[in-house]
């Protein structure tokens, strides 16, 4: 009797899709890396989210309180203009108290000419403006009545020394 040979093959056994959950992130075409890496990374995401979240929420008394801080200041609202009446973007405008020689608050004017300071009430104020190519000006700001004040400031060109005819020019 001859021995029978037999042919074993083996079987291919269907692989499930996926294992294990975020199985689909070891593909090779993303750049990943290791599941045990992006487990951690989705982890930190989450935990980051989870704190900005946590710190966006105020609780419900804090929202209050921060409005009632500014509730009773003083708005000092100005608009800038140059010599033609277009706003004046990027006028170096500080501010400070009648009395004290620093100035406490400094802003610029925007796009429209536009800033406005919250100062605290019942106080003279001394506004400086100051801009390329225009004259500094100074404004007082009384602030013991009322919640705000409007002021539209005008720039002026420098004052130019006037030229004696016949000096210093050609003839």
């Amino acid at each position: 009797m001859g021995t029978i040979w037999r042919m074993t093959t083996k079987r291919k056994t269907k692989k499930k899709k996926f294992d294990m959950p975020f199985d689909f992130l070891r593909h090779p075409l993303l750049s990943f890396g290791h599941l045990t890496h992006v487990r951690l990374t989705i982890a930190l995401i989450g935990w980051a989210w989870l704190a900005g979240a946590l710190v966006a929420v105020e609780p419900a008394g804090s929202a209050q309180n921060s409005s009632a801080s500014h509730a009773h200041d003083f708005v000092i609202f100005t608009n800038v203009f140059d010599g033609r009446g277009f706003a004046l973007f990027g006028a170096r405008v500080r501010l400070r108290r009648s009395e004290e020689k620093k100035f406490r608050w400094e802003a610029t004017s925007d796009h429209s000419g536009e800033l406005a300071f919250r100062v605290p009430p019942g106080a003279d104020y001394e506004m400086t403006i100051e801009a390329r190519g225009f004259k500094t000006q100074t404004r007082r700001i009384d602030a013991k009545q009322g919640n705000r004040s409007e002021l539209t400031i005008r720039m002026e060109p420098p004052s130019e020394p006037h030229a004696e005819p016949g000096a210093g020019g050609k003839s």
